[in-house]
């Protein structure tokens, strides 16, 4: 097994046969020891070999002043947009001492570089698919489907799991209510999903700024199939054909964020919340951390202003009627410890071990204040083997798949992963609280059908209220070898395995 991309690690993809519990091997060591901090980036190449990409940022609200401006290009910048509603600059510089030089300027409060890969990248990253259902797969899933289900349902372990087989007797959700998959890209030609798609509310935001050409918010047969994954899990109709979402009546749209080499970089993110709060998205779904930096820490300048820039945006959508869901992480890590050991920062330039507080290095947009935090559960109801957790940091928990070696589901389910869509008009497998949190975003699509009229902060409210409660799992041996995989701390209806307990879709479509 292999992640869905190497830089991409909020899901789990597995081929389809191949035993998860191998892949698990190369998860990071969540153990917090000492190491130097990383430097705040790596040396920068001859200004005219290394052009990165930047954000500044300045008071929201206005326009840029001529000032700011005039500044930006005596630094060497050129702007590539601005963001004026919440003082967001994207900017593009070959000059090493940018961000250092615009950040003295009168009017600016932040600036900071997004990467340290050159723009563009320079190569395009291989890309790791999960395999297709088989057509002997499919038959037997048909064969298998009980009357009123469509064909694949019966593999999908997940939707009894947070009672959504019984929802979708009351409710399939409005398509008045759209969720927007800020991710890799959405093939909105698949059957499941283009009954339910919103064409309106996609577009490509890799650049950093919108690209609305047709067909720009789809992944290429190159890049990764996480999104039209995701999208699938949330909104595939149900209309006879494969699987079924956790909403099947609401409408998903595609904003897609990674670029072709799998980064998920500040100014693409920003974008994509930009333009869902501004085309009338609902629900935002994030299953991905922002690159190149697993966590951001506040007192290094240039991870400062991406913190900033993407709180900014994220708060936008919501205060324009968003709920931000966002995937915990796949490492196992304690995101309530008082240090974390991070293998993996700066992933486009040289990663270095690095000790970070969580409290104030921050996966975003997980960590960020009003993002509802989703942790990952296997068949059995565990926390999955993979998933972050937390007390305090996890809000919820859904399913989000695990081994089959360690949670089994019940027949007719095969598999212990997740179903989902693939480009191209296929289904296929994937695990990882990528898939958990789109669950998550389903049901509360189906709350805000059932309340059209509530705020982002009634809906989740909504959410938490009605999940069902889970108490700790006291102790935590997932593989079974006698040791403590990890430590949940907290009352039963608010832990740091579960939050506030497992997603209830029956509640959301009946309270």
């Amino acid at each position: 097994m292999t992640t869905s991309h190497p830089r991409h690690r909020r899901a789990l993809v597995v081929p389809a046969g191949m035993a998860m519990a191998t892949a698990l091997v190369f998860l990071p060591n969540t153990a917090a020891t000492a190491a130097p901090a990383a430097p705040e980036r790596p040396a920068a190449a001859p200004a005219d070999a290394t052009p990165l990409s930047y954000v500044v940022n300045v008071k929201g609200g206005h326009g840029t002043s001529a000032h700011v401006k005039k500044a930006i290009r005596r630094a060497g910048g050129t702007i590539v947009t601005s963001y004026d509603k919440i003082g967001v600059i994207v900017v593009h510089s070959s000059d090493a001492d940018f961000a250092r030089t615009v950040r003295k300027v009168r009017g600016v409060q932040s600036a900071g570089a997004t990467r340290n890969a050159p723009l563009p990248s320079a190569a395009t990253a291989d890309t790791v698919a999960p395999k297709a259902l088989s057509d002997s797969e499919l038959a037997r899933a048909e064969s298998a489907a009980t009357e009123g289900q469509d064909p694949l349902q019966g593999l999908q372990w997940d939707l009894p799991a947070i009672k959504a087989d019984r929802a979708h007797e009351k409710s399939l959700g409005s398509p008045e209510v759209t969720v927007a998959v800020i991710d890799t890209g959405v093939d909105d030609t698949h059957p499941d999903i283009a009954p339910n798609f919103d064409r309106a509310a996609s577009v490509n935001c890799v650049s950093g700024k919108p690209d609305t050409s047709d067909g720009a918010w789809r992944p290429s047969a190159e890049e990764s199939p996480h999104g039209t994954h995701v999208a699938g899990e949330i909104a595939a109709a149900k209309n006879g054909v494969g699987m079924t979402g956790v909403a099947p009546g609401v409408k998903v749209s595609g904003i897609k964020v990674s670029n072709p080499d799998g980064y998920f970089y500040t100014e693409a993110v920003v974008c994509g919340f930009v333009w869902a709060a501004e085309h009338g998205v609902d629900v935002t779904n994030n299953s991905y951390y922002t690159d190149p930096w697993y966590f951001n820490c506040t007192d290094d300048p240039d991870q400062k202003a991406l913190v900033e820039a993407v709180t900014r945006a994220s708060r936008y959508a919501e205060r324009k009627g968003a709920v931000n869901v966002a995937a915990a992480g796949n490492e196992n890590y304690d995101l309530a410890a008082d240090e974390i050991t991070d293998p993996s920062s700066p992933n486009d330039g040289t990663p270095s071990d690095r000790v970070v507080d969580p409290s104030e290095c921050l996966d975003i947009p997980t960590q960020l204040p009003g993002v509802v935090t989703v942790a990952a559960t296997g068949a059995k109801g565990l926390k999955s083997s993979f998933s972050n957790y937390g007390r305090g940091v996890v809000d919820i928990a859904a399913p989000g798949g695990d081994s089959t070696a360690y949670q089994k589901p019940e027949p007719p389910a095969t598999s212990g992963l997740i179903l989902g869509t693939l480009p191209g008009g296929s289904w296929g497998y994937m695990a990882g609280t990528s898939m958990a949190s789109p669950h998550v975003a389903g049901v509360a699509a189906l709350i805000k059908s059932t309340h059209p009229h509530a705020s982002p902060a009634l809906v989740k409210a909504l959410l938490y209220a009605q999940a069902d409660a889970t108490a700790c799992t006291d102790p935590y041996d997932i593989d079974g070898d006698g040791k403590v995989d990890a430590v949940c701390e907290g009352p039963k209806n608010r832990n740091g395995f579960y939050g506030r307990g497992m997603a209830d879709a029956l509640d959301a479509v009946t309270r």
